[in-house]
């Protein structure tokens, strides 16, 4: 089975960006917020969960039936029964997505004690059984994978990279952490670097990448054929186009905290919102506001306070405070250490 070719790239002279999947984050309307702010060159939907009864579900196709951004999505799975993973792949492939690929890397306890995620790479036996099936299974267009260095210990990954090649995967997210690591301690580019002289497919560098001037040391590092930002997007949704920018050796635009206000808006105007129980429409702007905080004010009250909010009015009188209050300063080009 030979490879099949990536989506087009918006800039094909410059290393590929991608949005990360993130459960309960990357849906079509984040997907439409970040478009404003400057597209990725590929999307990926949070993961359809596969199992014996499962069926699609309709808000993260919405992801790819209502998505008007230009750019393609990828949609993932999660699962570990071959025969449901290959009965959903096949129905994913009569929408419009940019191909399937299959979560090997969520790091959330819940999921990997039911095996599948990053549970999966405890298994290399089982990961050469999915993939071949997967394989077979999507053969009109890309199947990718993503995953991290290992799930404890890295001692399955170089044989999972063979496996990789041994099944003509079109692409491979690579999480330079593992599973155990969750998101703490140093990601290991060195790893990542590996995979890309291992691997015959593009390997997307990810883990922690949170600045352009990141993205930038991070691909001379590794190698790789691009980066795929998750968390960091949160916060800074200019990022792709300030990684850009960096690539073609011209100056990052900074962005005004004004703009980031208007940002924060933007995603309080989620489609539901007005539906949504007061008590969920905070806690849902402040999982965005946990990251933004961290490059809008470096002595961290803006977090704390944030946090210790309960009304959307405190909240969003809270953000005018810190946001409109200095009309010259702008967003931090990278997290202020220590918060």
């Amino acid at each position: 089975m030979s490879q099949v070719s990536l989506p087009k790239s918006l800039h094909p002279d410059l290393p590929l960006t991608a949005l990360a999947p993130m459960q309960d984050v990357t849906n079509l309307w984040f997907m439409k917020v970040i478009a404003h702010y400057g597209s990725p060159d590929y999307f990926f939907t949070e993961y359809f969960r596969v199992n014996d009864t499962s069926r699609l579900n309709r808000n993260i196709l919405a992801a790819i039936t209502e998505n008007d951004t230009g750019r393609p999505v990828f949609a993932q799975m999660i699962g570990e029964s071959i025969p449901d993973l290959v009965r959903t792949a096949k129905e994913l492939c009569n929408y419009n997505i940019a191909g399937v690929d299959l979560n090997m890397g969520c790091p959330a306890p819940r999921i990997y004690r039911k095996n599948v995620g990053g549970g999966l790479l405890r298994e290399p036996e089982k990961v050469d059984r999915i993939l071949g099936e997967l394989r077979s299974a999507v053969n009109d267009r890309p199947f990718t994978v993503k995953m991290r260095v290992g799930f404890e210990n890295t001692d399955n990954f170089y044989s999972i990279l063979d496996t990789i090649n041994r099944h003509s995967i079109d692409l491979l997210s690579l999480h330079g952490r593992t599973v155990k690591d969750m998101y703490h301690g140093a990601v290991k580019y060195d790893l990542i670097a590996e995979a890309v002289r291992r691997v015959d497919c593009p390997v997307l560098a990810n883990g922690n990448i949170h600045s352009a001037t990141k993205a930038l040391e991070v691909l001379s590092q590794t190698g790789a054929a691009g980066v795929m930002v998750g968390r960091w997007a949160i916060a800074n949704p200019w990022i792709f186009n300030q990684i850009r920018q960096a690539l073609r050796g011209e100056p990052i635009a900074r962005v005004p905290l004004v703009e980031v206000r208007n940002y924060i808006d933007r995603l309080w105007q989620t489609p539901n919102s007005a539906t949504m129980p007061v008590r969920s429409r905070v806690g849902y702007l402040k999982m965005f506001l946990n990251y933004i905080a961290l490059l809008v004010d470096a002595e961290g009250d803006f977090l704390r306070l944030m946090r210790h909010t309960s009304t959307e009015v405190e909240l969003l009188n809270l953000c005018d405070r810190f946001l409109l209050a200095e009309g010259t300063k702008t967003l931090a080009l990278a997290p202020y250490s220590g918060l």
